[in-house]
């Protein structure tokens, strides 16, 4: 093994998982008419009808099959039918998002040592990600890490969480394969979402016209663990995470008497959009000859929203190709809070050759902004063979096809 590498990071399987059930904006509009007919001619609901069509988003995932509500289905689940919800189709979600990434990282469930798991739709204890250790049949002496409280910027919370294990075990010479994992279930509380506009405040949430149901996964080694077999997509370079001083109102999740209830002000995107700059210049300036030109890299933008979107397109100057991961994951399924921009990622890496250098943003609640700076780990047989974007296992299959054909 190159001795240079044994301190490296390596993202070396990576896998994602929707929920069944879809959507569409027309449909929403449909589910608010049956569900709440007697408040459907209300402002609230006009301006949420509204804001709905304006959103951009195609459909969204979710567990429940909404056609099939009626106006007696309004009423919320209570917390314990919320939780078990979660710990049976969200840990399946979870699952299969896993099996995915732990194929393609070409090792056993055994093999893995640590597990770094994020939600925010779920509180229970133990947590969800030793229900999903024990179906994944992980060895009973790996070492989890559960993360809450961080929302949207989850996904990349719990890859730095991993990197930095990684590369503590390299200290110490020894091999660290992480499974990180990210799920979340945010239709389990739309219709408290609904209740508490309609019945009760009467201001406009936005949530439930942006949020969906998914799940990512990504397998994380350090070079001491790389194996021959394997083939790294990304390797980790800089990454960081910092407090929006000012910002602890912008958004939140809370707990109600019928499950979380969003808060997102009109200040997040500004507040948001701000400090991706300053924070991409952090994980650029840690090393030297990294270029601080944003239009070097590819982007792996939380898609947040539309206005997160455009802003930080903006605000970095970036092409609509470098966000493309971003545009397609919003514009297809929507947000999926902490999981997303583990999703953006998996896509990316489909989408053409792409820049060598990628840069991975999300935001969450606090405000917090996280951010990691990777290099692709081109494969040049492959690429020369199949051309770019093509899977490692994709490839495999074909050439042994072609030997024993």
């Amino acid at each position: 093994m190159n001795t240079n590498k044994v301190n490296s990071v390596y993202v070396v399987g990576l896998g994602h998982q929707y929920a069944q059930y879809s959507i569409t904006q027309d449909q929403f509009a449909d589910l608010i008419m049956r569900l709440y007919p007697e408040v459907s001619a209300t402002p609230t609901v006009q301006k949420l009808l509204q804001v709905n069509k304006s959103t951009k988003i195609l459909s969204r995932p979710t567990i429940f099959d909404q056609s099939t509500w009626t106006k007696e289905d309004a009423a919320a689940p209570t917390i314990d039918e919320l939780s078990h919800i979660f710990r049976t189709i969200g840990v399946d979600l979870t699952v299969a998002a896993c099996n995915k990434a732990i194929e393609e990282a070409r090792i056993s469930p055994i093999d893995i040592t640590h597990v770094v798991a994020v939600t925010c739709t779920d509180q229970g204890s133990p947590g969800y990600d030793l229900f999903v250790s024990h179906k994944l049949q992980l060895h009973p002496g790996v070492q989890r890490s559960l993360l809450h409280g961080v929302g949207c910027a989850g996904g990349l919370s719990a890859l730095r969480e991993a990197a930095d294990l990684a590369t503590a075990a390299s200290s110490r010479r020894r091999p660290a394969r992480i499974l990180v994992f990210a799920t979340e279930l945010c239709s389990l509380f739309l219709r408290a979402e609904l209740q508490a506009a309609f019945h009760k405040s009467g201001v406009l949430n936005i949530a439930p016209l942006l949020f969906s149901d998914g799940s990512a996964a990504l397998v994380v080694c350090n070079g001491i663990a790389l194996a021959e077999k394997q083939r790294p997509i990304y390797e980790l370079q800089e990454w960081n995470s910092a407090i929006l001083t000012g910002t602890q109102s912008h958004m939140s999740y809370n707990v109600s008497p019928k499950g979380m209830l969003v808060t997102i002000t009109k200040d997040v995107p500004k507040a948001t959009v701000a400090a991706v700059g300053p924070m991409f210049s952090q994980v650029c300036s840690a090393k030297k000859d990294v270029s601080l030109d944003p239009k070097a890299y590819d982007w792996a933008v939380h898609p947040g929203g539309a206005s997160i979107l455009q802003g930080a397109q903006k605000a970095m100057d970036l092409s609509d190709d470098q966000i493309r991961a971003s545009l397609d994951v919003y514009h297809k399924f929507g947000n999926s809070s902490s999981p997303t921009v583990l999703i953006v990622l998996d896509k990316l890496r489909h989408m053409g050759r792409g820049k060598d250098n990628v840069i991975a943003t999300s935001f969450g609640p606090g405000l917090i902004i996280e951010m990691c700076r990777m290099t692709r780990c081109r494969d040049t047989e492959m690429e020369q063979a199949k051309g770019p974007g093509l899977l490692w296992r994709e490839y495999k299959q074909k050439a042994v096809g072609k030997a024993t054909g």
